[in-house]
């Protein structure tokens, strides 16, 4: 399928041959093997880089060093497989969020998304000098237009220099979500709401930094019409991470992405995360048991992230996400966006963006008759 009929997504001088981005799944759920793939399609492939050392042997004893030595070999070997874009995600509220971007950046890494935060202390002036002067793109995820306005003023006024582009994330998207749990099903926080409104208010920055900074929509979108409505609003790409779950590719396995297969609709729950925000997951068992209140056993040597105080949190989130991704649901949960209900078989990349160009064709031809 050609996708001569679908806008290509520039930031800056990057270019991408379509305008999807493949969302970053933290805790090894997409590493190199999955971003290569969605790379080599003419997207943009992201490496989540949160918890990425949990499968080191040496985690437990120096998660820093291992999550560092994780994320500089997933770089390495996604750019040996793939000459297309490669991103990583890295949240704000780790605790060695800026090493793990020095390392992005050091790699060379053509994209980093910033998210679970806002970037305002840090990165420090030195990290945006380094961004400033190398390759690799800086990308902030807010879910809010008051988020993209605080962050573009702050970096504006103290580093003169802005993010490249923005992710504009709404509630039906998985894992942590930015909203409070009454503003998830609330119309006024609908995405096709908030993607016009960020737009506004980054329009006045391209004039003063001479850059033409995207906007991208993510959170729920799950076909090509889709792709083509957001787009239609405005948007430059669309970023997915439900879709890419299913795929050969996904880094995580059998059994957790089968837990995608086979999850319906009223199985997709708002849970409490310990780390202080909402999240969207399959319900499980693990689940029902922590919404009993029953305290599943934490020892903590790392302290990962700066918002979840582990002598009160009921769970490790961070195990949790990870037994799940290895494949024990009995000791974990997955994450996963509002329409996983709708993912009834796994398929390759390549079938799958296959599939999402022809719906875009699709819905862009009926809209023009």
């Amino acid at each position: 399928m050609k996708s001569n009929n679908i806008p290509k997504l520039r930031i800056g001088n990057l270019e991408a041959r379509i305008p999807i981005i493949q969302g970053g799944m933290s805790v090894g759920v997409s590493l190199s093997r999955l971003a290569s793939a969605v790379a080599n399609e003419g997207g943009i492939g992201v490496i989540g880089g949160t918890g990425i050392g949990m499968l080191e042997p040496d985690f437990a004893k120096n998660f820093r060093e291992a999550n560092k030595r994780a994320l500089s070999q997933e770089i390495r070997k996604a750019k040996e497989a793939t000459a297309g874009p490669i991103g990583i995600n890295i949240l704000v509220a780790l605790t060695d969020y800026e090493e793990l971007l020095l390392v992005a950046i050091e790699e060379r890494v053509d994209l980093v998304f910033l998210g679970a935060g806002l970037p305002l202390m840090s990165p420090k002036t030195t990290v945006v000098d380094r961004l400033k002067a190398g390759p690799t793109k800086a990308v902030s995820i807010v879910s809010s237009a008051r988020a993209a306005k605080i962050i573009f003023t702050h970096w504006a006024k103290r580093y003169q220099h802005v993010p490249d582009a923005v992710v504009v994330e709404g509630p039906l998207a998985g894992g942590h979500l930015g909203f409070k749990k009454e503003q998830i099903e609330d119309p006024e926080y609908a995405l096709e709401k908030l993607v016009p409104e960020v737009i506004a208010v980054i329009k006045p920055f391209e004039e003063p930094f001479g850059k033409s900074i995207p906007v991208i929509a993510a959170g729920g979108i799950y076909t090509g019409a889709d792709i083509y409505k957001f787009m239609q609003l405005g948007a430059s790409g669309v970023l997915m991470a439900t879709r890419f779950a299913a795929t050969d590719e996904c880094d995580a396995s059998p059994q957790f992405k089968e837990a995608y297969v086979k999850c319906r609709k009223e199985d997709i729950v708002i849970i409490d995360s310990p780390v202080g925000l909402p999240g969207r997951a399959i319900r499980n068992k693990y689940l029902d048991e922590v919404s009993a209140g029953i305290k599943k056993p934490i020892k903590c040597p790392w302290r990962c992230l700066k918002t979840c105080d582990f002598t009160k949190a009921p769970y490790c989130i961070a195990l949790a996400l990870t037994n799940a991704k290895r494949g024990d649901l009995v000791e974990g949960f997955a994450f996963v966006g509002a329409n996983a209900y709708r993912v009834d078989k796994i398929v390759s990349v390549k079938e799958l963006i296959g599939s999402l160009l022809e719906e875009y064709e699709e819905a862009r031809s009926q809209s023009i008759h």
